[in-house]
């Protein structure tokens, strides 16, 4: 879609994905196209305006990555709670599997 549409920032591809999103590609390009003047891209603000939608604030943009990176971290944290939760000799048991248990000290 960049092809057709000016996209300078991070922000711009942002607003690309939403508004394919919420409008659909061939509601997208049509508005591209006419846009377009003397063969230059148009700005993604002017198709927004043409299409009277304002986009989403880079903060939201922000808070909703934000939420995510949380999730993925929350999810991450729970693991690691659930594999500390068990048991020293279990935890060692799993680990060592098909190798030889040696002390720490040994590696060296």
């Amino acid at each position: 879609m960049e092809h057709l549409i000016r996209v300078q920032h991070e922000y711009d591809r942002q607003v690309l994905v939403w508004l394919r999103g919420r409008i659909g590609d061939a509601a997208l390009v049509s508005a591209a196209r006419r846009t377009a003047a003397d063969g230059k891209k148009p700005y993604l603000s002017t198709i927004c305006r043409l299409l009277n939608i304002r986009p989403p604030s880079r903060r939201s943009f922000a808070d909703e990555a934000r939420k995510t990176h949380r999730a993925v971290g929350e999810r991450y944290l729970a693991q690691i709670r659930q594999i500390l939760a068990k048991p020293v000799a279990q935890r060692a048991q799993g680990k060592t599997a098909g190798h030889d248990a040696q002390p720490q000290g040994a590696l060296f």
